[in-house]
């Protein structure tokens, strides 16, 4: 580390030459604790866990870990440091996910068959990056530091995304083992019956949308803009399985006509009877958690449903999904408070029984009819860091509010995520909504 000089002490690792200013200590306890909760979510682990790819959709624990490094490798100490080195040249390659302006990249679907670096070496990759970058943060330019700090914000941000998607794919690659695992054996079962659905209704009118004012937001959450809105009602609580059971004994996946015709068709294809990770066993539904296979607790949230699932249940309920501007009027101004990961339970919980609406945030991401478009006005950023979202705008849908598995401090009611309708192995879920009239 030869751009920016250090003395080490024993307690940290590292002391500055002078005392850091307010925004590079905040980014320094921002950055330790982000990247600390990575590490965190592996501790569970065997060697052989880090190194499974369960299907092309997912990635491996270690890949995880070193992509992560690699993103404030490549678009912060490359930049500010020309003596910087990489521990290995090819990690450029092999830990590049979609960043064509950045180079070449290794076929997603095979990094599941990259034994090397090895998981030690794949956490002194880490441990290599993280020295360099505490390094800058507390003895670069604080100017640098100030001028890269939207950078640096958007890094810590993008590493939240891969806890969550570190979390779901270890659920996967679990639930792919016929002893079925558990991740862990700390969350209590829950008791209690969910209260009655209700309908929030909500009055028609011109509203705006999208991220205004501090803070960070993505880019895809912005321009504000003004939508009108027809007036409609929520369900103020998210579909439970029992209720979705219902669905299932009512033969909902034997019926077409509640189903979207490529919903239809994938039903058909895949053989789909029932949510994602649900089993029937001797007449008794179970489903596989991170705590092993445990019994369907018919007052919890359903979850791991694609959109086409959603939308057929929607359709049976004499219901339909809200549009992500509809949910977004009406999670404003409420506050984020729910079942993250932070709860440590990595699984969707029963509904409070309280008035209005509940369960906006955390617990499961909840799918809507909107298509992951580009708001009016929207141009991505110039450079690689403008392929980060609008190069996705296709072929996808708007989920909205968090699961069990985002962290509290990542979500806002304006974040938009986005999936193809086939999707069903992140925590989503089902909240239903009806045109008032």
């Amino acid at each position: 580390m030869t751009a920016f000089a250090t003395r080490t002490t024993e307690s940290d690792g590292l002391e500055t030459l002078s005392p850091p200013s307010k925004l590079t200590t905040s980014l320094a306890q921002q950055y330790r604790a982000v990247r600390r909760l990575s590490e965190q979510i592996c501790e569970p682990l065997e060697m052989e866990d880090y190194v499974i790819q369960s299907m092309p959709d997912c990635s491996p624990a270690k890949w995880h870990l070193a992509h992560t490094s690699w993103f404030f490798e490549t678009f912060i100490l490359k930049a500010v440091d020309p003596e910087y080195r990489s521990p290995h040249p090819q990690y450029d390659f092999l830990f590049n996910s979609y960043y064509n302006s950045v180079g070449d990249r290794h076929c997603r679907a095979k990094r599941g068959l990259v034994s090397r670096p090895t998981v030690p070496q794949t956490y002194s990759y880490r441990r290599h990056v993280d020295d360099h970058m505490l390094n800058f943060l507390l003895n670069g330019p604080e100017d640098v530091v100030a001028e890269l700090a939207p950078i640096i914000t958007l890094g810590l941000h993008h590493e939240q995304q891969h806890q969550e998607l570190m979390i779901t794919d270890l659920k996967h690659m679990f639930s792919e083992n016929p002893l079925l695992p558990a991740y862990m054996t700390t969350a209590p079962q829950q008791t209690g019956d969910a209260p009655p659905l209700t309908w929030i209704s909500f009055h028609a009118g011109i509203r705006e949308i999208g991220f205004a004012g501090d803070g960070f937001s993505f880019d895809n959450e912005g321009p504000r803009h003004r939508v009108f809105l027809e007036p409609y009602q929520l369900a103020s609580r998210l579909v439970t399985c029992g209720e979705y059971l219902a669905f299932i004994e009512d033969g909902g996946y034997t019926r077409p006509e509640f189903w979207l015709s490529e919903g239809w068709n994938t039903v058909k294809a895949r053989e789909w009877d029932a949510p994602l990770y649900w089993t029937l066993h001797e007449g008794s539904w179970f489903q596989y958690t991170l705590n092993g296979l445990q019994p369907v607790n018919m007052n919890e949230p359903v979850c791991h449903v694609s959109m086409f699932e959603a939308d057929a249940y929607a359709s049976w309920a004499g219901a339909r999904l809200a549009t992500e501007f509809e949910w977004e009027a009406a999670a404003e101004g409420l506050p984020i408070e729910g079942n993250f990961v932070e709860s440590g339970r990595f699984h969707p919980q029963v509904a409070p029984n309280s008035p209005g609406l509940t369960q906006m945030y955390g617990d499961v991401w909840e799918w809507t009819r909107s298509s992951y478009d580009p708001y009016p006005g929207y141009a991505p950023a110039a450079g690689a860091l403008g392929e980060y979202n609008g190069k996705f705008m296709c072929n996808q849908y708007v989920l909205r509010g968090g699961s069990c598995a985002t962290s509290l401090s990542h979500i806002r009611a304006t974040y938009r995520n986005f999936f193809p309708a086939d999707a069903g192995w992140q925590f989503m879920g089902i909240r239903l909504a009806k045109d008032l009239r």
